[in-house]
């Protein structure tokens, strides 16, 4: 349809797939309806099947260029790229990493799938500089450093440079990785070069992990958005051009230019903010499920009642990568238009195989001789107009196709299930293709809509996406107020917005998260997100690309290799096997040899995930420390377990381990603190070395310590399989020695090491609390994370006092896990962790549900809080429970409804579990445990209860790690089950082969 020159009001959206290029030409004043829907194959090179689309659709209405106001694309291009290994073009690439001696044992790339670490990976550097939790410098950047990599780089013929500085997203003062890059660009002139901080947030690892991949892309996808633009032009359309990103927002060409990775996976959320365009319910508050049905996946995402997608949890991964920038939460299974209908065994089955795009020629009703759900549809329609349906009706059994239709329906009713955040109905939108194959009802919708036009939804979203901004900070409570500062940082995330383009008028707030941090004073992390409408009036502001072609592109074609691009890999599709899952199960034994058990990589993973589990959700993260021990057993080094029942009595058993922030320890990884630690103590320790160490707690990343520190070269002495705690308590004192109490002080000497040469030894002290608060207090003064070494105790004492064979329990929770994710079924991993640990007297599947609700408050140190996790109705988990936390998970209390909650009306007969029994939170969707700063609303959890050892079951164990311990002075404990003494995995397996 027409529209009056001069009258910029429409927008044409197009849609780059693998498979097929969608357009829509979209007048936004007029009722929500597309003018022209166009689809076409995908071309080889993107800018032909743009230029086609919007040609196709021009002719097919009285368009004047002059009305277009923006032409937005969605692309899965440069993913693609990552995804298929494509050498042509991925650019290899240099990192230069500010915060030496921090991150030395986590090379960049160290968790990257071999081939693609080695097609991009060109050189790494780790140099001087970097920033504390507070803003202080860990140390300046030195440019002489910066200059000498240069030479290097050079050398090598990279083009393409990363700068990552620890903790760079807060750095508004000293810029280093700005100050850094400058330098760079001086020596190496016309290079590309990505600032960490510009691409992703918190989360050393992650964040680099994207930088890179990022840079990798960025000459390919400078070239293909140049190439987007020539049919633009042709056309005579002088408006801007936008890609669409991740998060159902728009970037400008430049942007996209600069920030590809902010658009890999806009593919799905296109559909989602189209499909809610189409039923005019975009921003009205609802949240509504968005169904997408092609040929061979259906994809299911919720869209909030903000209007943006429901985000992954922390972490989101990509052909093996793992990074830590906004992703859509999308979930897919195999049902589509194309998908196989057979009969196995007497059950209906429909996909996950499927003739995909070979549909047109191999199903029924096409005179094809595959049974597909299109001809299952058409049969059962008696009036779909899709091919011939005289090929299927009468020819397919009633029984059959009744049986296809309750097959459908159950897989789209669980997906819906798996991915709502409340048991409420709630609207389901039905798009794609394949959206046919759908019933008009499923349980668990208030109501299934199939817009006109939802064939392109896709397209329409992209063209009605709208502008957005993040900041990520973290901010100084001390003087102004968290409410103040957050005002503060929504008017700087409004400002951010504008400037990208957005309307004033139409920018809100759609986001805000505040953390307090843990162990560092008046300090919270502030994520505040903002989103408007593009402001048509400002057009003529981003109509004209800035895309600088760099390093000789000029020559390049759109599509073809880049110029400094790798060779072709000869490994660049093999595909890394994951130790924990890719083995036979059945089969596998760990190697003990003379009562010493040699640790494996397949070892590693599960003692890893049982290491989280038993964290009971504090401890933090175990994996940049599961990395380090994977990286010495790739280096030939042996690290050895041995069960404390064989020490000798007169064997010097040592411990330490990390303290600190959790937020610090994704952010400042660990240099050699740990170690630092141990040899001061040793250095100063009248009694001699170690001959033993011992974990301080087994929950979390300080299970894995005594791996690394036993197997260290300064040590070489074997790891004993057990620790002070059998679970991570938030305090040096909740700890079995104390508990036992035959020494009148066990945690002095201790020695504290901040790993930037700052050491603090303490011979004597008063008592173990006094230890302990020694240390909290100069955490803040350290960089709030630090190792701490403990004076070494007998081998009599350590059998006596220690929580036994808690290394051996982490492995066996860890290989329950997965087994059941190489056999897919997670659903029932709870039950399974529960047998590992000894079976149904010893533990329990507490509940499980979906966290509703979080709360979280900083008290003397520690994040105090409470999660709310709701079951489903009509099952054994219906209603509510809460989970008080301090650091770690105290208890599980039912909730009873229209009952206040406040902690005066908690009764005992309502405490499912409490301290000191272990109360863990686990991911329903992997098994992975969730630590207490990654709950957050919408997460499908299992909670599971483990009585606790009989070490805490005493009455001075209870005194300290119980209740009252927590300040729950009016519940009292009662245990959970029966203890059930972990097997040791070297009494089970010594000898046997």
């Amino acid at each position: 349809m027409g529209s009056a020159a001069g009258q910029r009001n429409l927008r044409i959206g197009v849609d780059v797939g693998g498979t097929n290029t969608d357009g829509v030409i979209i007048d936004p004043t007029r009722s929500k309806e597309a003018d022209r829907g166009h689809k076409a194959p995908t071309t080889t090179d993107p800018s032909h099947g743009i230029a086609a689309a919007i040609t196709t659709m021009f002719k097919s209405a009285s368009i004047e260029p002059s009305s277009v106001a923006s032409v937005t694309i969605g692309t899965t291009h440069f993913v693609n790229a990552v995804i298929t290994r494509d050498h042509t073009r991925l650019s290899r690439v240099a990192v230069i990493r500010l915060g030496a001696p921090f991150s030395k044992h986590a090379p960049p790339c160290i968790d990257w799938p071999a081939p693609l670490r080695n097609l991009i990976l060109g050189h790494h550097a780790l140099l001087k500089g970097g920033l504390e939790v507070d803003g202080s410098l860990i140390s300046e950047i030195r440019e002489a450093e910066i200059v000498e990599q240069c030479k290097i780089i050079k050398e090598k013929g990279i083009k393409s440079i990363v700068i990552n500085g620890i903790f760079s997203p807060i750095d508004t003062v000293e810029k280093q990785e700005e100050r850094a890059a400058e330098i760079v660009i001086r020596e190496l002139g016309n290079v590309d070069v990505v600032l960490s901080k510009t691409v992703a947030n918190l989360g050393f690892l992650e964040r680099e992990n994207a930088a890179i991949l990022n840079a990798s892309v960025l000459s390919f996808a400078r070239r293909t958005i140049a190439s987007f633009q020539e049919p633009i032009k042709k056309l005579g359309l002088d408006c801007p051009v936008f890609i669409t990103q991740n998060d159902g927002t728009i970037l400008s060409g430049d942007a996209a230019a600069r920030l590809p990775i902010r658009t890999f996976s806009s593919g799905p959320t296109n559909s989602m903010r189209g499909a809610a365009f189409l039923v005019g319910k975009q921003d009205h508050g609802e949240a509504m499920m968005v169904v997408d049905v092609g040929g061979t996946t259906t994809d299911v995402g919720l869209l909030l009642a903000n209007g943006f997608p429901r985000q992954q949890a922390a972490y989101s991964e990509l052909s093996g990568v793992r990074m830590n920038f906004s992703y859509p939460d999308v979930k897919s299974i195999g049902l589509g238009g194309g998908s196989l209908v057979r009969r196995i065994d007497g059950k209906m089955h429909v996909g996950p195989e499927s003739v995909g795009y070979k549909l047109p020629e191999k199903a029924l009703v096409f005179g094809g001789d595959v049974p597909t759900a299109t001809d299952y549809i058409v049969a059962a329609a008696k009036d779909l107009a899709i091919g011939d349906s005289s090929k299927v009706q009468g020819k397919l059994a009633e029984e059959d196709i009744d049986a296809f239709k309750t097959e459908t329906k159950r897989m789209l009713e669980e997906i819906i299930d798996t991915m709502k955040t409340s048991p409420e109905d709630l609207p389901v939108l039905l798009v794609g293709g394949g959206a046919v194959v759908a019933p008009d009802e499923l349980k668990g919708a208030s109501r299934v809509i199939k817009p006109e036009w939802s064939g392109v939804a896709n397209a329409i979203g992209a063209a009605m996406a709208r502008v957005s901004a993040v900041i990520d900070t973290v901010k100084s409570t001390e003087k102004t107020s968290a409410k103040e500062l957050q005002a503060e940082i929504e008017e700087e995330a409004k400002q951010k917005t504008i400037e990208a383009g957005a309307s004033a008028e139409s920018v809100e707030v759609v986001e805000v998260e505040s953390l307090p941090l843990a162990y560092i004073a008046h300090k919270s992390r502030f994520i505040v997100r903002a989103a408007g409408d593009f402001d048509y009036t400002r057009s003529a502001d981003f109509a004209t690309m800035r895309i600088e072609s760099s390093h000789e592109e000029e020559t390049a074609e759109p599509s073809g290799p880049s110029n400094n691009s790798t060779p072709p890999s000869t490994e660049a599709n093999d595909v890394e096997e994951d130790p924990a899952v890719d083995i036979d199960f059945s089969s596998y034994r760990p190697k003990v040899v003379n009562r010493e058990w040699h640790i494996s990589e397949t070892d590693l993973q599960w003692i890893t995930i049982g290491c989280y589990i038993l964290g009971t959700g504090g401890g933090g993260s175990p994996y940049s420390t599961m990395l380090r021990v994977r990286q010495m057993l790739r280096n030939g080094q042996t690290i050895l377990v041995m069960n404390p029942d064989d020490l000798k009595d007169d064997d010097r058993v040592g411990s330490g381990g990390g303290a600190g922030s959790p937020t610090v320890g994704i952010e400042k990884l660990s240099g050699d603190e740990m170690m630092d630690a141990q040899v001061h103590m040793y250095k100063l320790f009248p009694g001699g070395r170690a001959t033993h160490i011992i974990p301080l707690e087994i929950g979390g990343s300080n299970g894995l310590q005594g791996l690394v520190l036993g197997a260290s070269s300064n040590m070489n002495i074997p790891c004993v399989d057990g620790d002070w705690m059998g679970r991570a308590y938030p305090t040096k004192w909740q700890t079995t020695p104390v508990v036992f109490g035959e020494r009148p002080i066990v945690f002095a000497p201790v020695s504290v090491a901040d790993g930037n040469g700052n050491i603090l030894y303490m011979p004597t002290a008063t008592s173990d609390l006094k230890v302990e608060q020694v240390i909290r207090a100069a955490l803040s003064q350290m960089g709030s994370h630090v190792g701490t070494a403990d004076g070494p105790v007998t081998g009599s004492e350590t059998r006596r006092w220690a929580v036994e064979h808690t290394i051996s329990l982490s492995w066996r929770i860890g290989r329950e896990v997965a087994r059941a994710r190489k056999e897919n079924r997670i659903d029932n991993v709870a039950e399974s962790i529960i047998d590992a640990v000894g079976g149904p007297e010893t533990g329990r599947v507490l509940f499980k549900g979906k966290i509703v609700g979080v709360e979280r408050k900083l008290w003397m140190g520690h994040i105090y809080g409470e999660v709310i996790v709701e079951g489903t109705e009509g099952t054994q988990f219906a209603g509510k429970i809460k989970i008080p936390f301090k650091n770690e998970n105290i208890a599980a209390i039912r909730l009873h409804e229209g009952v206040e909650t406040e902690t005066g009306e908690e009764k005992n007969e309502d405490v499912l579990a409490i301290v000191p029994d272990l109360i863990s939170v686990i991911d329903a969707q992997n098994g992975e445990a969730i630590g207490t700063p990654e709950y957050r609303y919408g997460l499908l959890v299992l909670v599971i209860g483990i009585t606790a050892s009989e070490r805490w079951t005493t009455p001075k164990g209870i005194e300290i790690g119980g209740p009252k311990g927590f300040g729950l002075d009016h519940l009292e404990y009662k245990p959970m089950g029966k203890f059930v003494k972990p097997i040791s995995v070297i009494d089970e397996y010594d000898g046997k082969s």
